[in-house]
């Protein structure tokens, strides 16, 4: 049988933070067709418009949520629905209704010792220190602190521990020193560490992850790598293929590699062709034109295909169209959406207000969602978990089938 999930999403721009989060809990629990204390996850996102005033409010909204599991966060602005908060003060508030799914809290502090570091609360234990049962198809939802949280080595830690846990969210926005952040989980807030939740059993999350770029070009072979450093690619110096790449395009995209070169390593070598979603984006960092080197921001091997990318509105509107357009074609509408959008995105990027969040709407229908700009992307690029930039990171939540 199929257990049916059933989100709301609600926000409120009262500038009484108190008020703000009562009218946003009860707009989303309108959408959801209940009480908020009938939803089995809550997540809350507070506008850094209401200063010092979120982490008090943080503490006592376990008890005003009354859901079974609440996480949430501060940020620079908020979505939920069609809208984009992108000035002032706005609350938003995501519930879900998830019967037969299990979920797993977690909270999670990195701690330096002598041998570099270790994450204390990973992975998830009971009270008693016993390891806790994982869901089945489990996906780790996760908000953590830009100043304190070094996430990349959380994510390798991770993919050593269990490979192809899917994490999907984002880095606390609003703080803009260390301490000025808040994140809550149930009843204990914090303002360093991250805070999430496993989630799976009777409930599936299909992450969809929009870099934002579009490939230019061919793509190649690294025949000779090092470190951060392509040295060559199909056999000929990297730069020299660049400028190959370069000579072909047209004015608009040669101007674009001037400002906004990207390069996209494959997440996978066993295809022919790659289209939305195959690619890794990192930065090119420079280049050496006696040597004809390359460095980008990232690690790189001999043996991985790689292709040139650049970005900018339009290439950021597509890709998120396109992948959104597909994850609908594999399957029906998402009960709901939590969005995790880049804080370079919204009217930053885009000429028009409410872009992701209207792209959304656009591609999938009235779902309930909600999400916030973040400092960092969290998403998975095959099953490689990342931290991205300038990224839509989107977890689409559905029943899971054939749940008994």
């Amino acid at each position: 049988m199929t257990a049916a999930v059933r989100c709301g999403a609600g926000a409120s721009t009262d500038g009484r933070l108190d008020v703000a989060l009562a009218e946003a809990i009860r707009a989303a629990a309108r959408e959801l067709g209940g009480a908020a204390r009938e939803a089995d996850l809550a997540v809350v996102f507070a506008s850094s418009g209401y200063g010092v005033d979120v982490r008090p409010a943080f503490e006592g909204l376990a008890d005003m949520v009354g859901a079974r599991t609440v996480i949430g966060t501060t940020a620079e602005t908020v979505l939920c629905g069609g809208t984009e908060y992108e000035a002032g003060p706005a609350v938003a508030v995501w519930l879900a209704r998830m019967p037969a799914a299990t979920l797993v809290p977690v909270s999670i502090e990195h701690v330096r010792t002598p041998d570099g570091g270790m994450f204390a609360g990973w992975p998830p234990a009971t009270d008693a220190g016993a390891a806790v049962d994982w869901p089945a198809n489990p996906t780790l939802l996760l908000l953590a602190d830009p100043f304190s949280f070094p996430v990349e080595a959380f994510l390798a830690r991770v993919a050593q521990d269990h490979p192809g846990l899917p994490i999907v969210g984002g880095m606390a926005s609003g703080g803009m020193r260390p301490g000025g952040n808040a994140l809550v989980i149930d009843s204990r807030t914090y303002d360093s560490g991250a805070v999430g939740v496993l989630v799976g059993g009777g409930v599936r999350i299909r992450p969809v992850v929009s870099q934002g770029c579009r490939p230019i070009g061919a793509p190649f072979v690294i025949t000779r790598a090092e470190a951060n450093l392509i040295i060559e690619l199909g056999g000929r110096p990297a730069l020299e293929r660049l400028r190959e790449v370069f000579a072909g395009l047209g004015p608009a995209d040669r101007e674009l590699v001037k400002s906004s070169l990207f390069i996209g390593r494959a997440a996978t070598e066993y295809k022919d062709r790659f289209g939305p979603g195959d690619f890794l984006v990192r930065s090119v960092a420079g280049a050496d034109p006696d040597s004809g080197v390359l460095a980008v921001g990232d690690l790189v091997r001999t043996g991985q295909t790689v292709q040139f990318h650049v970005r900018d509105a339009a290439s950021a509107h597509d890709d998120l169209l396109a992948l959104l357009a597909q994850a609908r074609g594999a399957g029906a509408a998402p009960a709901g959406a939590l969005v995790f959008t880049c804080n370079g995105r919204g009217t930053r990027l885009f000429s028009e207000s409410h872009h992701d969040a209207r792209c959304l709407a656009d591609a999938l229908g009235p779902v309930p969602a909600a999400g916030f700009f973040a400092q960092g992307e969290f998403g998975p690029i095959g099953r490689l978990n990342c931290l991205h930039g300038f990224t839509a990171s989107i977890a689409l939540v559905e029943s899971a089938l054939n749940v008994a």
